[in-house]
């Protein structure tokens, strides 16, 4: 069973949580070319080193993301007006489009190598929205998928009452996992209106809280995200 390092790396910068996720992916592509240079030499003496897999939870101060396909015109205000506000704004380099990271959001960066599971995408990001359909359930949501659109939703075939509980998008190299999910816990929605979310026009944004009627503790979400994890992903926490 694969060995994971959790972390709560608590209320950090987005660009700091980057940063570090940068990091700890580059180590294991240093090592798999490590692996790969004595695969190519023949050599069979010399111990091949071991990846290291990663879970990191966090929360942001408040930032508009931007994913490498995404459009700046699903940005709704000015650069100006996030400055006054004091929200941050990056492009990034995973996939999908803009989204919105706060306080009372829980943020996953699964630092995974997936050749270690299964090298397979499609299966890894249909694994992570079943994480969180899973732990959506404990709270009796029934939440699911919306074809052809990443994360996880409420009311999908229901027009006018389609909305997104949970946003994911993903970068990937030599099968090394980065970037993630964004679980809008008892997140204040208004900042959803300054971006059309994930790029999507008319579907709704919501929260737990929104959903439930009342706030739910963030450390209790976080450890039913980690059971899910462990028990979707067939991998061990530690």
């Amino acid at each position: 069973m694969l060995q994971v390092r959790f972390e709560d790396i608590g209320n950090m910068r987005y660009k700091e949580a980057w940063d570090y996720q940068e990091e700890l992916m580059a180590n294991n592509l240093e090592i798999k070319k490590f692996n790969r240079s004595l695969e190519i030499a023949g050599d069979d003496s010399t111990p091949k080193k071991e990846t290291k897999s990663h879970f990191l939870i966090c929360e942001h101060p408040p930032v508009f993301t931007l994913g490498k396909s995404g459009a700046m015109e699903n940005l709704l205000v000015e650069n100006k007006y996030l400055k006054e506000k004091g929200i941050e704004f990056f492009k990034t380099n995973r996939g999908g489009d803009i989204t919105f990271h706060g306080p009372e959001q829980i943020v996953g960066y699964p630092i995974l190598d997936l050749e270690l599971l299964k090298p397979d995408i499609v299966l890894y990001m249909r694994n992570l929205e079943e994480v969180i359909i899973r732990t959506l359930k404990d709270y009796n949501l029934e939440c699911e998928r919306s074809e052809g659109e990443t994360g996880v939703w409420l009311d999908v075939d229901h027009p006018g009452k389609a909305r997104k509980i949970c946003a994911m998008g993903v970068k990937t190299s030599r099968w090394i996992t980065l970037h993630g999910f964004a679980l809008n816990v008892n997140t204040d929605l208004e900042y959803f209106r300054m971006i059309v979310p994930c790029g999507i026009e008319n579907k709704q944004v919501t929260s737990l809280e929104k959903e439930l009627g009342f706030k739910v503790p963030l450390d209790e979400i976080k450890i039913k995200i980690k059971t899910h994890f462990e028990a979707v992903f067939g991998i061990e926490l530690y």
